[in-house]
């Protein structure tokens, strides 16, 4: 069963007591590491692990004077620690322990997010089997095409949120490494067995090679498996609010009882949350530019991703898990009207099946360049006289040469577009 995780339990993820005590972590494994090795003793390391601890408001009162953040925090520890203290953040530089809790931050992050995107793909699957066989118009620029079935859009919906599973625990592989080397990476100060042995406690890989930071490659890489997962999250919304337009209204966000549309007009029902969660992909979008600005630092490193950092990273994360908590309601609350499909289907009085009927006479022998101004005609005429494609089809003598009223009725058939959707289905669904 998958647990229903809260946007309170995500902001908690990115809190200062959170990214503080992921920093002690760190410390202390590092602390762990230099005991195997013999530098702190054994009674040190039990006193170090009994009294480390911090005070977030020490730390913030610290830091008014210091301007330096993991020095206020090393200070605060090192009021509980007392002597000992001597012995945390031995050898180590500040991303040495910032840069590893920032793995270990994320990794709790994706932790959290990815049962929602389990989740999603449950509730689009169901919607995929539920409308498999429902017919519904296929649009191309926004006008009407051939018929689709309305579980085709869930379908691909699905298979594009099982990419973004991928491309998540993808990201979650290259950010899961961390780095113990010093101030230039070159472990200067620090031996790489401790690198080696506190990682491993940590359960992050060492960096091949590092300059003061990971290179933040890694992080872009995340930040984009968020992105690229928004905008499939945009399209499914995009397409709700289209299908929820009043001249079309085939599908409609759920209104809850009591609800309002707007303040001046009583009778509104608007797709809210769609355009929700479109708006908040573009503040994704935009948080993965400043990402992929951040791989360029001066030298072995400069402090211009570190403000970006404290925002978009937090953010993109507390961002998606709203916009999946979203997204999951608005797929299993969907009202679905049928009665409008069918209707919608019968709007341009059956030029759906152009194609059909050019087939048709090409199979006949005629070529398709001649095929395509018989149908085409009558296809116009339809279009300006508002009568039925069909009947034009049938009255229209030089097509008569070829198709006889038998073949003409099995073309005008809303079954022949949707002979292969049981092929696309089994593809997916495999046994």
């Amino acid at each position: 069963m998958i647990k229903r995780y809260t946007l309170k339990e995500m902001g908690e993820i990115w809190s200062e007591k959170n990214k503080y005590g992921t920093w002690l972590k760190v410390e202390l494994a590092v602390c762990k590491a230099w005991n195997n090795l013999g530098v702190i003793p054994n009674d040190v390391l039990e006193r170090i692990r009994d009294k480390a601890d911090f005070s977030v408001d020490r730390i913030e009162e610290i830091e008014k004077e210091v301007k330096h953040d993991v020095i206020a925090f090393l200070t605060s520890v090192s009021e509980f620690v007392g002597q000992d203290s001597r012995f945390v953040h031995y050898g180590m530089t500040s991303y040495d322990v910032v840069d590893t809790a920032l793995s270990l931050l994320i990794k709790q992050a994706i932790a959290l997010i990815k049962p929602k995107y389990e989740k999603l793909i449950e509730a689009l699957k169901e919607k995929s089997l539920k409308y498999k066989s429902l017919p519904q118009i296929g649009r191309t620029h926004g006008v009407h095409a051939e018929p689709v079935t309305f579980g085709l859009k869930f379908l691909i919906w699905k298979n594009e949120m099982e990419r973004n599973l991928k491309r998540l625990e993808q990201a979650e592989k290259i950010i899961s490494y961390g780095r113990i080397a010093g101030a230039v990476g070159t472990y200067a100060h620090i031996t790489p067995k401790v690198e080696e042995i506190a990682l491993k406690e940590l359960n992050l890989t060492p960096s091949l090679a590092s300059t003061q930071v990971l290179q933040r490659d890694r992080h872009a890489e995340v930040l984009f498996a968020l992105s690229v997962t928004a905008s499939t999250l945009e399209k499914i919304a995009v397409e709700i609010r289209h299908l929820q337009r009043t001249e079309v209204l085939e599908a409609e966000e759920y209104f809850s009882k009591g609800q309002k549309g707007s303040s001046a007009m009583p009778h509104k029902r608007n797709p809210v949350n769609s355009e929700r969660i479109t708006g908040m992909a573009r503040l994704l979008r935009g948080n993965l530019i400043a990402a992929l600005e951040n791989n360029a630092l001066w030298h072995e490193r400069d402090i211009s991703h570190s403000s970006v950092e404290r925002v978009i990273i937090p953010d993109s994360f507390i961002t998606l898990d709203f916009m999946l908590k979203e997204t999951i309601k608005l797929i299993e609350n969907l009202i679905v009207y049928p009665e409008n499909m069918e209707k919608n289907l019968n709007l341009t009085k059956g030029l759906i099946f152009s194609q059909k009927v050019l087939l048709a006479l090409a199979e006949k022998g005629v070529k398709r360049e001649d095929g395509y101004k018989m149908v085409q005609r009558n296809a116009m005429k339809s279009w300006q006289t508002g009568e039925e494609f069909k009947k034009l089809i049938q009255k229209d003598n030089e097509v008569k040469k070829y198709l006889s009223e038998d073949e003409i009725e099995r073309i005008f058939s809303i079954d022949s577009f949707l002979n292969n959707i049981n092929y696309i289905y089994e593809k997916n669904y495999k046994k």
